[in-house]
């Protein structure tokens, strides 16, 4: 691998771990963000059953923003590192980020294309060995 193609591959590998990162932890802060609304919805409303819906309902929603950017998060922060296994859990997220869209598609090609587009990517990863 050329140094100047190490040094592009490089860049494009920091500006995707922080990518994956802060994508995620917005997605985190939208769940928090949704439950807080919905919580203090059904305390407004003064109806016991209101309250106990959205309750339910912002939990939920929570609970699945949570389990969907936790693996964003693990990617991130494993390309930072330059783990290998980063690189599959980046893939496998950039696949089924292509339908969240605009953000999660413009992640996901660049995603995609940064790690399977350059043909030194595998190399990159396995010289760090983890």
């Amino acid at each position: 691998m050329k140094q100047s193609e190490f040094k592009e591959l490089d860049k494009h590998i920091n500006i995707l771990g922080w990518l994956h990162i802060g994508l995620n932890v917005l997605t985190l802060c939208i769940g928090v963000f949704v439950f807080f609304i919905l919580i203090g919805a059904g305390l407004l409303s003064a109806d016991g059953e209101a309250m106990s819906i959205l309750a339910v309902v912002g939990t939920f929603v929570m609970g699945i923003l949570v389990v969907v950017s936790i693996p964003g998060i693990l990617a991130g922060w494993g390309l930072l590192k330059r783990k290998s296994w980063a690189r599959i859990l980046a893939l496998v997220i950039a696949f089924f980020s292509l339908m969240n869209f605009p953000l999660g598609t413009i992640l996901g090609v660049y995603t995609i294309w940064a790690l399977l587009a350059h043909d030194e990517a595998t190399n990159y990863f396995l010289a760090y060995g983890s």
